[in-house]
This record gives structure tokens, sequence and C-alpha cells, in this order.
């Protein structure tokens, strides 16, 4: 049974699922002083409020006879924030990756569109070479002959036949 999880701990996407914890983590932490430092003040101060999370504050009253606050800046805030976090990992992982996707793909498409020039003749065309050069004419499927080797068997080739005396 260790052993199994020993295996299970080792395999490379959970620790890559690990490390993608901990960099989640450190970068929402960013996120969160970037929008509670800088963005919710200004939008807090298009509403006269210290923060957002202080602003568009409605009070209701309640059955029992207080009130009570719906906080909708909070609300706001977290769209705002949920937003940034979207808006920086699609321009910073998803559009590059795409990108280097797209140039490892033409990379891979023009290396399969060179190999076929060399690529060898297949078993069946050799033979039809062969068969051709035998029979002295070109087959139906095309003239399939080498142009040195047709020449040189056809012009003085030593067929054994007979010799001038």
């Amino acid at each position: 049974m260790l052993k199994g999880f020993k295996e299970f701990i080792l395999r490379g996407n959970v620790i890559d699922l690990a490390v993608a914890v901990v960099i989640g983590t450190a970068f929402t932490a960013i996120v969160n002083a970037l929008v509670t430092s800088i963005f919710n003040p200004i939008i807090g101060a298009l509403f006269n409020a210290s923060e957002l999370s202080k602003a568009l504050i409605v009070t209701i009253p309640t059955i029992g006879g207080g009130t009570a606050e719906i906080l909708f800046g909070a609300v706001l805030a977290a769209i705002i924030q949920f937003l940034i976090v979207a808006a920086v990992v699609y321009f910073a992982l998803v559009v590059p990756i795409n990108h280097l996707s797209k140039i490892a793909f033409a990379k891979r498409k023009k290396e399969e569109d060179a190999a076929p020039a060399d690529v060898p003749p297949t078993e069946t065309e050799l033979l039809i070479q062969i068969r051709d050069l035998l029979a002295g004419v070109p087959s139906p499927e095309g003239d399939h002959t080498l142009p040195s080797t047709a020449a040189g068997t056809q012009a003085g080739g030593t067929g054994g036949g007979k010799h001038a005396e």
C-alpha cells in the first residue's frame, strides 16, 4: 500500500499540480494586494467611500426591528478581482501557450511536408521498374524505367545474341 502511495506522490502530474497550487496562492496574494490597495480605493473614491467594500451599502429593516446591511461594494470588489485574475491568466499564460502551440504545429507540419520527398520507392514500384526493364516496354502505369540503365541495356548490352563475324 505504501509503494502505491509513493508512486502516486512521485508522479510528474502530482508534483506539477502541487507547484501550480503554490504559485497560484502566491499569485492570489499579489492580485489581492493590487485590488485592495489600488482599484478598491479608486472605485471607492467614485462612490465617496474610503474603499470599495464600504461603498454602495444598502440598509434594510429586519423583522426584529433592527437593520441589516447589503454590501454591494464588496460584491463589486470581488467581481473586479476575478476579472483582473482572469485577464492576467489569459494574457500571461493562455495567449503565449497558444502562440507557442501554433509555432510548434507549423514546424511539425513543415517537417511532415518535407519528409515525403526523401522517401525511397516502395517494393511495388521497384517490381514495376524491374518488370518494365525486362520487358523493354513501358507499362500502362507509366514509364518507370531509369534513363541511364534503360539506354545502356538496349544500346550495347550483352544480350547473348549472334555477333557479326
